[in-house]
């Protein structure tokens, strides 16, 4: 009987800890996802400046303000996927990467993958990513991950062959599972920025169609770091709602392991007063006259 209730004492303090590293990991994941959302002001802020540049360089030249149509038969598509870098995410992974497989997994077609546990889980499914890189885990490292994407996608850009460029990353929510987006990112769509209108046009140190072509790769790396801050977030409010829920089951196996103890503690003291009644029965029935 001791043995098994020593055991039950060992795996109690086991779940004891366990629930405080779990504890310890909401609290971190919590803290990651708020930090992250509350950069994102920032970026867009930022965003919106080089817009409103965009607005004012398209003033230069004469044009529509819109990219040209790509036929879907005549391009390629390279898609953008943004994972999780580290585990206890339930099925972030697996949902991102369902959305990427929709648009297609043909062999030539080019795949950037940010985030090991989606390389992991890509290469089970047969996904090669043609450039790959680690996740940000914390957010001052994620303008420099931006900035790599950024690198790489127009370093990947062919002029002879046209390519939609399509970005593919998780947004945080209050609900169970996170909602999944899947957004075009080129070819750039002028459209959004309204043509300034003024007497005075900008004065200007580059030709107009190199100044916005820059500005539109700016503007192309600022929402590459919009879309890493929010798929950070969404990656860490996955981390704690699945910590929520193991936080649940080590709560119900700990009371389990509470009611096995107390009632093998309860067998034993009984044992004991038995085993104490019987010998004080013999001391009596050896002290009795013959």
């Amino acid at each position: 009987m001791s043995g098994r209730l020593n055991d039950v004492t060992a795996h109690l303090g086991t779940t004891r800890e366990l629930g405080l590293v779990i504890t310890a990991m909401r609290g971190i994941a919590a803290a990651r996802s708020r930090e992250a959302q509350q950069h994102l002001q920032g970026i867009r802020a930022y965003a919106d400046i080089i817009g409103t540049a965009i607005g004012e360089a398209l003033s230069l030249v004469n044009v529509t303000g819109r990219a040209d149509v790509l036929s879907p038969k005549a391009q390629r598509h390279l898609r953008i996927v943004l994972c999780a870098e580290q585990g206890f995410a339930g099925g972030f992974n697996e949902r991102i990467l369902e959305k990427a497989l929709e648009s297609g997994n043909s062999l030539d077609a080019p795949l950037f993958l940010v985030g090991e546990r989606g390389l992991i889980l890509a290469a089970e499914w047969a996904m090669a990513p043609t450039w790959s890189s680690s996740m940000a885990v914390h957010t001052d490292a994620m303008p420099a991950l931006a900035g790599d994407i950024t690198e790489a996608l127009y370093a990947a850009l062919d002029d002879a062959v046209p390519t939609r460029v399509t970005l593919i990353h998780g947004l945080p929510g209050k609900a169970e599972a996170q909602s999944i987006v899947s957004r075009p990112l080129l070819p750039f769509d002028y459209s959004r920025f309204p043509v300034a209108r003024h007497g005075r046009p900008p004065r200007v140190t580059l030709a107009p169609a190199q100044l916005i072509a820059s500005l539109a790769e700016e503007y192309v790396y600022a929402e590459l770091h919009e879309a890493l801050m929010l798929s950070f977030a969404a990656e860490n409010e996955a981390r704690l709602q699945a910590m929520v829920a193991a936080q649940g089951n080590i709560e119900q196996r700990r009371d389990a392991l509470l009611a096995e103890f107390r009632r093998l503690r309860q067998e034993e003291i009984t044992e004991e007063i038995v085993e104490l009644a019987a010998s004080r029965l013999g001391e009596r029935g050896s002290d009795a006259p013959p």
